[in-house]
């Protein structure tokens, strides 16, 4: 088991890419700290985790508020001991052109992707450093190299997750703690499916997309657990200030279209 005897906290992971996360830690032998402010969700996550013989608990956080993060930190290590995974998973999108975004809107969004990984690393490092080290991952996205039709706030903030992730790396080496982020393309997640849907017809929307990807498909959040999995695995000891890219191609692509590609060899 890669990750036995550690302790991980991740948050986002009611469902989608968190969820699957979770699952697959535990798997390798993590005790999990489950946060999602959805607490249903983030119960049936600790439930599958439980039902298949893993250590989970959860913590009904909202992210973007310093003293819930730092109570279920501090509770994390009072519960276990130690803390030895931060994977700041948490993200929302919004479909809409910025003259369309009001003040709000552009807060909420920089407040759950950018801000909550500010206040997690601050709490977080004292403890990591305390026991010797330990590793940050975020989840960044393709778009944090790239723009995105009618996303530009979702856009600047991965932007911001990415460049954060490479500043944080070089701040908190000497502490041995790793940070690194992994960078998912299109993912068949509850959030992708709501920007589908935002956008009018979400199956055309999907066929059209997965067109443009070399491999054809979206990707799961079980292949992106697994290179998460990998990031925060001692596997991964030399790695820190990496943009871990799953994308299926994607950003390799100038100009690809699934349906000329697939002439081309016949």
């Amino acid at each position: 088991m890669r990750l036995r005897g550690k302790v991980a906290v991740i948050t986002g992971a009611g469902r989608g890419i968190g969820r699957a996360s979770a699952i697959r830690f535990a798997e390798e032998g993590a005790k999990v700290t489950v946060v999602d402010i959805r607490c249903d969700l983030g119960e049936e996550t600790v439930q599958r985790i439980r039902d298949a013989g893993g250590e989970a608990h959860h913590a009904c956080t909202d992210v973007t508020k310093e003293d819930e993060v730092k109570a279920m930190l501090d509770d994390t290590v009072a519960r276990w001991g130690r803390l030895d995974i931060l994977f700041n998973n948490a993200g929302i999108v919004a479909v809409k052109f910025l003259e369309e975004m009001s003040e709000a809107e552009w807060d909420r969004l920089m407040n759950v992707n950018v801000k909550s990984v500010f206040l997690a690393v601050k709490h977080a490092v004292g403890h990591m450093r305390k026991q010797g080290g330990g590793t940050i991952l975020n989840t960044a996205s393709i778009g944090s190299f790239v723009g995105q039709f009618k996303t530009p706030a979702y856009i600047a903030s991965k932007g911001a997750v990415m460049l954060l992730t490479k500043s944080l790396a070089l701040d908190y080496a000497a502490d041995n703690i790793r940070v690194n982020c992994v960078c998912p393309g299109v993912v068949d997640t509850p959030m992708v499916r709501e920007h589908l849907e935002a956008s009018g017809d979400a199956d055309a929307r999907a066929r059209e997309r997965a067109a443009r990807i070399p491999l054809g498909r979206f990707l799961t959040s079980e292949e992106i657990a697994q290179a998460a999995l990998y990031l925060v695995s001692d596997e991964a000891a030399g790695v820190t200030g990496v943009a871990h890219v799953v994308d299926g191609g994607l950003l390799a692509s100038f100009e690809y279209d699934g349906s000329w590609a697939a002439k081309e060899k016949h």
